[in-house]
């Protein structure tokens, strides 16, 4: 699988941790950067995530800073993508199989090495199971309207 990975620079060495991992697991990575500790701003990184996966570089991506809020937000103003700011495979699981995510965000100052490996490989592994969910991920890239 192609797989987009960037990270600010509070998430950088968690990125390169998956980087390496990826590379191992039989994965095509496209490391986007930043690549050390200098202070970068993460919509930046967030953007160029979305980018790659809205314009078909990469099947899916994978987005990191301090607490993966922030470049979860700057992922999610593309329409095309559906990003996911998970702790636990459990939910990187459900983010997949109900919500179709196509990035997942992950917090580095939150979230162990062993603990973000098992929270990708859910997010890899498990399919988008369609059926009811597909008409709710379908509004998903729409405007919102009103409940009334």
């Amino acid at each position: 699988m192609n797989i987009a990975l960037a990270s600010d620079h509070a998430g950088y060495g968690l990125k390169d941790e998956l980087v390496g991992w990826l590379r191992e697991q039989g994965h095509d990575v496209i490391d986007l950067g930043t690549n050390g500790p200098e202070s970068v701003d993460y919509p930046s990184y967030g953007a160029l995530v979305a980018e790659a996966v809205a314009g078909g570089a990469a099947e899916r991506g994978i987005a990191v800073c301090g607490s993966g809020i922030g470049i979860s937000i700057a992922v999610n103003r593309n329409p095309a993508c559906r990003c996911a700011r998970v702790d636990d495979p459990v939910s990187a699981q459900l983010a997949r199989e109900h919500n179709d995510a196509n990035v997942l965000a992950l917090g580095a100052r939150l979230i162990g090495s062993d603990m973000a490996r098992a929270c990708v490989a859910a997010f890899l592994e498990t399919p988008f199971a369609g059926g009811r969910h597909a008409r709710r991920v379908d509004q998903l890239s729409k405007p919102l309207q009103d409940s009334d």
